[in-house]
Parts: structure tokens; C-alpha cells; sequence
């Protein structure tokens, strides 16, 4: 069995909500492009520069943003 380490953003999306902002305000401060948003919705990918973008634009660290998972592989 392989254990794979993911990232969830839902402590992300929990801060757009206590500082009244949405997607959209989010990208346009942080400076992200439309479909990196969308892979941040669908809980992708993204590199540490998008992640550093986003907690220079929300002034927080990374770990108010992402939160370490594993998701184990049954195979």
C-alpha cells in the first residue's frame, strides 16, 4: 500500500469566508490565473509560488491556507 500526500485549501476557503472576499477577489489580488483557481477548487496541484502569492495577498501563513492529507493507494 502507497501513501500519497495531498494538500487540502478548505482552510482557504473557510478564510474568504471570515474576511467576506470571494474567488474572483482572490485572484485578482493574489494575481493567480483563472484556471489556477480552479485547480486550487478541485483541490490540485499548484506550485509554492501560487501559495506564497495567495498568503502575501491574505497576509497569513501557509499553514492558515493548506492543510497536509495523505491519501492512501490501494493498490
Amino acid at each position: 500500500m502507497t501513501t500519497n500526500r495531498a494538500f487540502s485549501y478548505k482552510p482557504l476557503w473557510k478564510l474568504l469566508i471570515d474576511r467576506d472576499m470571494n474567488k474572483i477577489q482572490l485572484q485578482e489580488r493574489a494575481g493567480i490565473s483563472p484556471a489556477t483557481l480552479s485547480k486550487l477548487g478541485r483541490g490540485g496541484n499548484v506550485t509554492t509560488d501560487v501559495l506564497a502569492r495567495i498568503c502575501q495577498a491574505l497576509d497569513c501563513s501557509l499553514e492558515q491556507i493548506a492543510l497536509a492529507t495523505s491519501r492512501s493507494d490501494p493498490c
